[in-house]
C-alpha cells in the first residue's frame, strides 16, 4: 500500500508515518516545514516540501498516485485563527479543497480527514455525539467543519470516499508547544525551562484528551472502515488543567509553580466525546490511561537517568 500523509512532518503525522512504515508502506510526507520539522519525517519516508495551498501539491498527488491520502496539514493553532482568519481559511479550506481535486484526479482509493473536536465550539452537553450540530466559535472550528463539507460534496460529486476523524485534545512525545501544541506541550515546556505553568483562567477547564498512539491506530482502523462517516476519536472521559498541574506535581521532583491569568477567547470551557461509534463501527478504542500517556509524555521530555 501507498499513503501520503500531508503534515508528516508534523507531531500527529510523523507517528503516523512512522507506523504505517512498520507496517511495510511505501509512505510519503508532504508538508511546507511552517510548523513541522523535517527531522520528525521517520527514516524510509520520502518528504515533499510542499504548501497544500499550491498547485504543486496536486502535482505531486498526480506522480505519486497513492491509495490512501491521510490529510493532516492544517492550520491548527485556535487564537491564531481569530487573529489570522485569511490565513486560516486559505490553509484549512482552500488547502483541503486542492488537496481533494488532487485526490480525485489521481484516483485515490480513499482520503482520511483529521478533523477536531472545536467544530462543536460550546455545546452544553455532559457528552457530545457526532449527531450534536456543529457550533464553532473559533475560525479554526468553522475551517475545519467547512474542510468536513467539502469532503461529502466531493463525495456525492465525484464518488471520492473519505472517513472523518473529530480528534480530542491529542497529546504524547513530540509534540511541541508551538503551532499544533496543546495544553500538555505547553506544560512541559514550562517545566523544562523552569518556568511556572500559566492557566488562561480558574484551571477548571475540561478537556478530553487522547494519547498519539491511538488516534494513529483509529487512522489506521479507518482505512478498511467508516467510509463516509464521521467519527470522534477519544477517551469519553474529562480532565481538568488543575488535575494535570497536580498529576505533575507528582512527577516532577523539581516543584511545579502555577499562575492563573484571564480566559481567552475563543477558548471552550469543557468537551467531552463520546466514542461508542469509533468503536462499534472502526473497532476501535483508545488503550492508554490519561495517567499512563501523561508519564510517557513526562519521560520524553524528562528521561531517568542512569
Amino acid at each position: 500500500m501507498k499513503a501520503i500523509v500531508t503534515g508528516g512532518a508534523g507531531f500527529i503525522g510523523s507517528h503516523l508515518a512512522r507506523e504505517l512504515l512498520e507496517r511495510q508502506w511505501e509512505v510519503h510526507v508532504m508538508d511546507d516545514l511552517s510548523t513541522g520539522h523535517a527531522s520528525k519525517v521517520p527514516q524510509g519516508a520520502a518528504l515533499h516540501i510542499v504548501d497544500i495551498r499550491q498547485p504543486e501539491a496536486e502535482e505531486r498527488i498526480a506522480a505519486i498516485r497513492p491509495d490512501i491520502v491521510f490529510h493532516l496539514a492544517a492550520q491548527a493553532d485556535v487564537q491564531r485563527s481569530i487573529k489570522e482568519p485569511d490565513t486560516d481559511a486559505a490553509i484549512n479550506i482552500i488547502g483541503t479543497a486542492r488537496i481533494l481535486k488532487a485526490c480525485r484526479a489521481a484516483q485515490v482509493r480513499k482520503l482520511i480527514f483529521s478533523s477536531t473536536s472545536a467544530v462543536y465550539g460550546e455545546l452544553s452537553r455532559e457528552r457530545i455525539t457526532e449527531e450534536d450540530p456543529p457550533q464553532p466559535i473559533s475560525f479554526y472550528g468553522m475551517s475545519k467543519w467547512a474542510g468536513e463539507q467539502y469532503l461529502e460534496v466531493f463525495r456525492r460529486l465525484h464518488g471520492l470516499p473519505y472517513t472523518v476523524l473529530r480528534y480530542g485534545n491529542v497529546y504524547g512525545p513530540g509534540q511541541t508547544a508551538k503551532g499544533e501544541g496543546g495544553v500538555i506541550a505547553l506544560f512541559m515546556e514550562k517545566l523544562a525551562k523552569n518556568e511556572p505553568l500559566r492557566i488562561h483562567g480558574d484551571g477548571e477547564q475540561t478537556r478530553d484528551f487522547i494519547y498519539v498512539r491511538d488516534v494513529v491506530a483509529a487512522n489506521l482502523a479507518a482505512v478498511e472502515a467508516g467510509d463516509g462517516e464521521t467519527f470522534q476519536i477519544s477517551t469519553g472521559h474529562t480532565t481538568s488543567v488543575n488535575h494535570i498541574t497536580r498529576l505533575l506535581r507528582e512527577l516532577h521532583p523539581g516543584g511545579v509553580q502555577v499562575q492563573y491569568g484571564p480566559a481567552r477567547p475563543g477558548d471552550i470551557r469543557h468537551s467531552c466525546l463520546a466514542n461508542a461509534k469509533a468503536q462499534k463501527r472502526l473497532h476501535w478504542q483508545p488503550a492508554v490511561s490519561f495517567r499512563q500517556g501523561l508519564e510517557e509524555t513526562y519521560r520524553h521530555w524528562f528521561p531517568p537517568s542512569g
